[in-house]
């Protein structure tokens, strides 16, 4: 398995917090962001390979981060060649050119560089193992106006998603999707047939919105905590409670 970790976004409503770095490598309670994320990925014992995507603005800041990465995994960083948000290329986009770049044929499991979680990797991982098929994670929420800023996805009585949807401006449930997912090695090939066909590069919920109308998708409802620090405020408020 090859685990890709997007960190080519440029962050633009953290500023000035991330005007001169990634928010990656923003600390919560002192450590990277991106660090938790590594501690997490080292428990699963079949990834061999880490790749951080990032862009040409960040990629010197995060190199040097990857050169002293504390796992046993190989970390190596790329850079899309993107320097700002209007050439930038996407998640799905950064996917795709990650799998072309490192000439991945494998699972992989595909993160946002960005999420903050207190539940454990290896669960989401050994749930992906017993299914046999790609997977999302999603946890339930009852504000109308939080899921509205999510994909949000309907299952049936086993996990299967049945529909999935970016950014609703009308949810159909209340699960909402984080940016973790775990796909299988005959579903690497299909990023390239999405953007091909002309699909939306950009948000990576996109992607599982095409996919589970093509094969079979569950979706693993996680227990704890999973913050997309999207703005100061969001991150002001995850130091103070993880400090």
């Amino acid at each position: 398995m090859k685990t890709i970790i997007l960190a080519a976004g440029y962050a633009t409503r953290l500023y000035p917090l991330t005007l001169d770095r990634p928010k990656a490598l923003l600390p919560v309670a002192g450590k990277p962001i991106i660090d938790y994320l590594v501690d997490e990925i080292s428990t699963i014992p079949s990834v061999s390979a880490i790749y951080v995507v990032t862009n040409d603005k960040f990629h010197a800041q995060l190199e040097q981060w990857g050169r002293n990465a504390a796992t046993h995994i190989p970390v190596s960083v790329l850079n899309d060649l993107t320097t700002d948000d209007t050439n930038k290329r996407g998640a799905i986009g950064d996917i795709s050119f990650t799998i072309d770049s490192c000439g991945i044929d494998d699972d992989i499991l595909v993160m946002a560089g960005d999420n903050f979680f207190t539940f454990k990797l290896i669960d989401y991982y050994n749930f992906f193992r017993s299914v046999g098929t790609d997977c999302v994670c999603a946890k339930e929420f009852d504000d109308l106006a939080l899921l509205r800023q999510f994909a949000v996805a309907s299952v049936d009585a086993s996990g299967k998603l049945t529909d999935l949807a970016e950014k609703p401006a009308e949810p159909k449930s209340n699960l909402a999707v984080y940016a973790s997912y775990f796909y299988k090695k005959d579903t690497v090939p299909m990023f390239k047939a999405y953007l091909e066909e002309g699909n939306n590069p950009d948000a990576p919920g996109y992607f599982v919105e095409w996919l589970y109308k093509r094969k079979p998708v569950r979706v693993y409802p996680f227990n704890g905590e999973c913050i997309d620090i999207g703005t100061p405020a969001q991150y002001e408020e995850v130091n103070r409670r993880f400090k």
